[in-house]
């Protein structure tokens, strides 16, 4: 007896309270970098050190669309054509993302921070993501992807909005 086809997506997927905690999260982080981005525009957010930088341009251009790609890719159908174009976008905007961060020391004082963690993390977790992907271990895909969706976007998008940073300036004041 074969399984329907609709099985193997369902097996595939998200559970229910991963993806809540998704669509939550990049709710909140969406709701937050436009509120931001709306405020430094019309001219009320102060000026934040080092936002001339282009190394911040750049790294807020490739993390700010892929906020709502990446939600779009985990949470639709996988597997055809549109989810690898799309998957492949989200994965240069999140490795473009990592490396423009190395370029983005004012705030230690030319230093490295300690946010600077998840430059190598991101960049690992894509690497195995991809492998995985290759090796036909769909599965574990999945799971390597919510977790860098998670621990490679959401967690350093939030603390991206704490005092002194650029996001929590334009924000905030």
């Amino acid at each position: 007896m074969t399984a329907p086809a609709n099985a193997t997506a369902t097996a595939n997927d998200l559970t229910p309270p991963l993806r809540i905690a998704m669509i939550g999260s990049a709710v909140v982080l969406g709701l937050l970098s436009l509120l931001a981005l709306s405020r430094a525009a019309i001219g009320v957010a102060p000026t934040a050190p080092g936002v001339g930088e282009i190394a911040v341009t750049l790294h807020l251009v490739s993390v700010l669309p892929a906020i709502p790609l990446g939600i779009y890719v985990l949470l639709t159908r996988k597997g055809g054509g549109r989810h690898r174009i799309l998957g492949r976008i989200w994965m240069a905007l999140m490795g473009s993302t990592a490396i423009t961060a190395l370029f983005i020391r004012q705030i230690n004082h030319g230093g490295f921070s300690w946010i600077h963690i998840f430059v190598p993390a991101t960049l690992i977790m894509a690497w195995k993501a991809i492998e995985s992907a290759r090796a036909g271990r769909i599965a574990q895909h999945r799971r390597r992807l919510a977790s860098m969706f998670l621990g490679a976007m959401v967690i350093p998008g939030l603390f991206a909005f704490a005092p002194g940073r650029v996001m929590a300036i334009w924000a905030f004041g």
